[in-house]
């Protein structure tokens, strides 16, 4: 075959326009291996999705990447149980699916949680709040249909979503659970999920589980329920964190006092923002850029890099990491607390490539 010829300013041309597209061999090539291969002798590594993310590239990615999924909304008790007498199945049965055509582990989200909880369940047919005892019928019920639905499908649950109050004078949630049924919901949750599935790895969630004081809270729970004999396996912290926290030593203590009360530990909704933590939804500033600068995604690499040297040297308590969502082309923190500013959480940018978060954490 003849090659064509190219004269030296041409050859020029040409190299300056491979420069500018950012194709020269230094450039990081695309992964050999996927998260689940790098971490295969450490622990699962997993990743929050909806029906939307089953096909085409993001399907993709997902399957070249991870080992494990969570449905990030379509097992919440308001999308799949929105009326007393109806389910809704769909969405949730397309991702265990899924998983299931392509040899993924499913964990179950959730099964309790005070928000995105339909408001049938605490009322009365005239409106009037229900009898603990009602609401106790009613969470067994939801309970022993789903769990059962999925058995054998799905290996761990979410039982109890996020009970420790943001209010550091208090120590469980104020939310209509509570309000109606004192603290038993959490320990009756617990009972109805292992009745269901004896089999299932059964987690209380919640987020900012590495704070000192919320920490504690967190803890006494814990041992609470295990001083009770309640069927609890693991304690799931959720990971939604930033370039400013946990701090290193803040993590391990964390890891530590809950593994101390004989708990596996999972990170279950991993992401890395690049903005401080806010509780509270507010409107975005006029003068408040989004831009992923050069500095930020070096800082977002280092937290990366930490994160995953601590889960590494505690493989023997840390059975899974889960990321909050598949790539920054999508990410729940885009809605909040700042609706439209990206936050640029993940590994993988806006067109599925890996950052340099990514080869951050391969690299060991």
């Amino acid at each position: 075959m003849k090659m064509p010829r190219f004269t030296f300013s041409q050859l020029a041309v040409a190299t300056l326009l491979t420069a500018s597209t950012g194709l020269l061999t230094s450039e990081k090539p695309a992964p050999e291996k996927g998260l689940k291969d790098y971490y295969k002798r450490y622990f699962p590594v997993g990743v929050a999705v909806g029906r939307a993310q089953l096909q085409g590239s993001e399907a993709e990615l997902i399957k070249q990447q991870f080992n494990s999924v969570t449905p990030e909304n379509a097992m919440k008790m308001g999308p799949i149980h929105p009326e007393e007498n109806r389910y809704s199945w769909k969405d949730a049965d397309d991702i265990v699916q899924f998983a299931q055509d392509n040899k993924l582990r499913v964990r179950g989200h959730n099964l309790l949680w005070h928000e995105q909880t339909p408001r049938w369940l605490f009322k009365n047919a005239d409106g009037t709040t229900v009898s603990k005892d009602v609401l106790f019928k009613r969470l067994k019920s939801h309970i022993d249909t789903v769990v059962k639905r999925y058995k054998g499908k799905i290996y761990a649950w979410d039982v109890v979503n996020e009970a420790i109050s943001d209010n550091p004078t208090e120590f469980l949630r104020n939310s209509e659970w509570y309000q109606i049924c004192g603290d038993e919901f959490i320990a009756k949750a617990f009972e109805y999920a292992h009745e269901a599935d004896p089999q299932a790895v059964l987690f209380y969630n919640d987020y900012n589980t590495e704070r000192p004081e919320k920490r504690e809270r967190v803890y006494r729970l814990l041992k609470q329920l295990k001083d009770a004999k309640v069927p609890i396996d693991a304690v799931g912290l959720q990971g939604h964190w930033s370039l400013q926290e946990p701090t290193e030593a803040e993590l391990r203590k964390a890891i530590e006092q809950y593994a101390s009360l004989g708990l596996k530990v999972q990170i279950t909704e991993l992401d890395v923002s690049i903005y401080p933590w806010e509780k509270e939804r507010r409107a975005r500033r006029p003068d408040e850029s989004d831009a992923y600068t050069p500095e930020l995604e070096q800082k977002q690499a280092e937290q990366y890099r930490m994160f995953f040297r601590v889960f590494r040297d505690y493989k023997n308590v840390l059975t899974g990491v889960t990321f909050w969502n598949v790539s920054d082309k999508y990410s729940w923190l885009d809605t909040y607390p700042v609706p439209g500013r990206k936050n640029y959480p993940l590994l993988f940018d806006q067109n599925q490539k890996p950052k340099k978060a990514f080869w951050e954490v391969v690299k060991f």
